[in-house]
């Protein structure tokens, strides 16, 4: 981590931690027999194991504490704040040294389940067996040495002592980007007399700005919508996360299915953001998830040209109604693969959208899009459709493909 923070520091890149755990053999912690890291990740040298004459049991012993050694971090490190996200872009992963590169293998895999279009992978010495051994999970290794002999990397360093936890966070919180440090507390009017908790992150020069409707039973803190927030924002794109409803109208869950009242605070939010000074002339959009989606696109057909972009996240756009039709702005409806009941529902839909309309299904995602890599797509696929309909002029780029595509404009 300190190394990755002086890269990302000189190169102006974000600085993100890819946590990986070695699973260390029984007596001698750094022998790594092989890794676990975030997304599911399992990495075990089956010749290591045989060599100590180590059983499945004790095998599974060894990665069931690793794992929960490795949760417990992630949550030490990032707290509530989402990855870094990687969908489609080059990753620098920093590591101290391969001997056995089991841990870069693990990390390596983790990022590419996450999307990652490219890895470099940058250490200051390795085996040279070990840089060979990576290839097919790595597109490419930089190393200042690879010693025929390596033995261990700390006979590298003068200096190998551990970094400490509250370092590792220290550093991730210096170099976080500036749009997560710039989010406020709000209170939005959602309409008369109507006050609803959020927070608004505007970055400098922002392309646009997305109000976020979530689904039911959710809420601003929703991890999936913080995630593709976090992921706008990066892009260069202005969010509102807020609550549609207030903590007494929740405890009825006739609410939370009212899309006229939902989209009427969305409308609300929108007249809201077009009176603060960092939002009021940004081009706005809507990012909609679930019964959100549908309260999205109704507040899109009343808001009209007002609103440049749509893009909704396993939505139910048929609760939208006699809504659809009269939705002008471009829309797009992302649905999981593996999630066929709302995948028919949202074919239906595209057939009554008149305004230009898309749907693209991410292969393999269920309804909440929780495997590893999904909801990368669905970032990835929102910031394709913003930055193509929300500036005056479009900057080109159509969305990009994430698997299944139906296309009419």
């Amino acid at each position: 981590m300190p190394v990755a923070a002086e890269v990302a520091r000189a190169l102006g890149a974000p600085l993100d931690v890819a946590l990986v755990r070695k699973i260390g053999a029984p007596g001698h912690r750094e022998y790594a027999l092989g890794a676990v890291a975030e997304g599911g990740v399992l990495v075990v040298a089956d010749e290591a194991v045989r060599g100590i004459g180590l059983g499945s049991a004790g095998v599974g012993e060894l990665v069931a504490a690793t794992r929960a050694e490795l949760d417990e971090r992630l949550h030490r490190y990032r707290g509530d704040r989402p990855p870094a996200p990687i969908a489609g872009r080059t990753v620098l992963l920093v590591d101290d040294g391969l001997a056995t590169g089991r841990s870069a293998r693990a990390a390596a895999l983790s990022l590419r389940r996450r999307g990652a279009g490219r890895i470099v992978l940058a250490v200051p010495v390795a085996a040279p067996s070990s840089v060979a051994a990576l290839g097919d999970c790595v597109d490419e290794v930089v190393c200042v040495e690879q010693p025929p002999d390596l033995w261990a990397v700390g006979l590298w360093y003068d200096d190998f002592r551990p970094t400490w936890d509250d370092e590792v966070a220290a550093l991730l919180a210096r170099h976080a980007p500036p749009t997560a440090r710039t989010a406020r507390t709000v209170a939005v009017h959602g309409g008369p007399g109507v006050l609803l908790a959020g927070e608004l992150a505007a970055p400098g020069s922002a392309l646009g700005v997305v109000a976020f409707a979530h689904g039911s039973g959710s809420s601003r803190r929703s991890p999936r919508n913080r995630a593709v927030a976090a992921a706008l924002r990066e892009a260069g794109i202005a969010t509102l996360l807020f609550d549609l409803l207030r903590p007494q109208e929740e405890a009825d869950r006739a609410n939370v299915f009212d899309i006229p009242l939902l989209a009427s605070r969305l409308v609300g939010a929108t007249r809201w953001l077009r009176h603060q000074h960092d939002t009021r002339d940004l081009p706005l959009g809507y990012f909609g998830a679930s019964t959100g989606a549908a309260a999205a696109l109704v507040a899109a057909a009343e808001a009209g040209a007002d609103v440049r972009a749509v893009v909704a996240r396993g939505g139910r756009p048929d609760l939208a109604g006699p809504s659809l039709p009269d939705v002008v702005t471009p829309t797009l409806l992302i649905v999981g693969g593996a999630d066929p009941a709302v995948l028919d529902l949202n074919r239906e839909a595209l057939e009554q959208l008149t305004c230009p309309a898309e749907l693209a299904v991410v292969p393999g995602a269920t309804h909440l899009f929780e495997e590893p890599g999904t909801l990368d797509d669905v970032a990835r696929l929102a910031i394709g459709w913003f930055t193509r309909h929300l500036p005056a002029t479009p900057r080109g780029a159509a969305a990009p493909s994430a698997g299944a595509a139906a296309r009419r404009s």
